[in-house]
């Protein structure tokens, strides 16, 4: 596991939205869409700030109450699973600029944390057919849009 890793969403097939807490997103070359609640959806934004797989960790420990090797895996586990899914991949150009979080400036004060519950992607294919039509070229004049060639 190499901390200093840091991700980019793959647009444009990817795209995504924060609605109410909760991470709608779109596959567009699959026709699958998938959410992202609470702890997934936390982990989501800071991977789409461009945060490394590390600063994603000691944001994650300084914001949930658990142990460090229960949000390490949930974290990992969901990278993971989100590079399986080809939403995300290692953002190779910003090897370079890799830069670190610098816990120096953290606030000293007691701030109350979150309770950690593993995040879990939830994965919908039941549009799949209807988000992989292409409007203009697969339709039968008789029928229309949305119902696709045959």
């Amino acid at each position: 596991m190499n901390l200093s890793e840091k991700f980019k969403i793959n647009v444009p097939k990817v795209v995504h939205e924060m609605i109410e807490g909760e991470v709608v997103i779109v596959n567009l070359d699959g026709g699958d869409y998938y959410s992202l609640v609470t702890v997934g959806a936390d982990i989501w934004e800071k991977l789409a700030r461009g945060l490394s797989r590390g600063e994603i960790l000691a944001e994650m420990l300084n914001s949930y109450d658990s142990s460090k090797e229960t949000i390490e895996i949930g974290v990992n586990n969901l990278i993971a699973e989100l590079e399986s899914e080809n939403l995300i991949s290692i953002d190779a150009t910003d090897a370079e600029n890799q830069t670190h979080t610098n816990n120096d400036n953290l606030p000293t004060q007691a701030i109350e944390k979150l309770k950690f519950e593993p995040p879990t992607l939830n994965k919908y294919t039941d549009m799949e057919e209807l988000l992989a039509l292409d409007p203009i070229h697969d339709v039968d004049q008789e029928v229309g849009w949305p119902s696709a060639k045959v």
